[in-house]
């Protein structure tokens, strides 16, 4: 495994989180991220590799550099990094995190409810 990739690895039944990969990767044009649902067997060997725990089905985790971003912070470095019009979104990495992550949360707490639930679908 590439330990110099951007791993961006996400909840492969949720509805949201899928889209916003394919979002992603719809806009990657140099291909620098790759994607590994938490619940496959590289997703959840990437997270063992960090030493981050596997139950962490809330949140998006995105590796890079050896470093772990998560929640708000994932998702604002992934835009940075991503590039274009995108990495200006990384402004909002100046609200303090409590905040940003309450917002984070309480998507995620309704992600299932509000965008819907499917079987796991991994996207390489």
């Amino acid at each position: 495994m590439n330990s110099s990739s951007n791993i961006v690895i996400y909840d492969g039944t949720c509805n949201l989180c899928s889209s916003t990969v394919r979002f992603i990767s719809k806009r990657d044009k140099e291909r620098k991220f790759r994607f590994f649902s938490s619940d496959s067997t590289e997703g959840r060997l990437y997270l063992k590799n960090a030493a981050i725990s596997a139950d962490i089905t809330n949140s998006i985790v995105y590796l890079k550099n050896k470093a772990g971003y998560f929640k708000s912070s994932a998702s604002l470095t992934i835009l940075r990094d991503l590039g274009s019009f995108w990495k200006f979104f990384y402004v909002f990495i100046f609200i303090p995190k409590p905040i940003r992550d309450f917002f984070y949360d309480l998507v995620a707490r309704n992600r299932y409810r509000l965008f819907g639930k499917k079987e796991s679908c991994e996207l390489n």
